[in-house]
């Protein structure tokens, strides 16, 4: 959640469509998924966002401030402070978040828990 003093923090990384990438991925700030990531992605503490696009797939882990999921990811969802599930969204796997915004259309197979239960 931005409000009007806090903005997120910039996109600074692309892994662009048509791409795979396999591996552990560590990041700072921003990074926008368009293509395929074969293991975990993992922001740097602090303040960060991830945006998963429509064609985008991740299998591993996804772990970040500010989550944002329009494609598929199968394996763990952790947002340390929002978590979008957009309408396309498939999610395979345990989502913990600490506030959540769900379209209609997405789905999660796996269990949904917020941080502080």
């Amino acid at each position: 959640m931005w409000s009007a003093k806090k903005k997120p923090p910039p996109i600074k990384s692309l892994i662009g469509e048509g791409m795979q990438l396999r591996g552990e991925l560590h990041f700072a700030d921003g990074l926008r998924i368009d293509g395929e990531v074969l293991g975990d992605v993992v922001a740097a503490e602090g303040p960060s966002i991830l945006v998963i696009s429509e064609n985008a797939r991740v299998h591993g882990k996804v772990k970040a401030a500010h989550v944002i999921i329009n494609g598929e990811v199968r394996g763990p969802v952790f947002s340390d402070e929002m978590l979008e599930l957009q309408p396309k969204a498939r999610v395979t796997g345990d989502v913990r978040y600490e506030v959540l915004e769900m379209h209609p259309g997405a789905m999660i197979d796996g269990e949904l828990r917020p941080l502080k239960a």
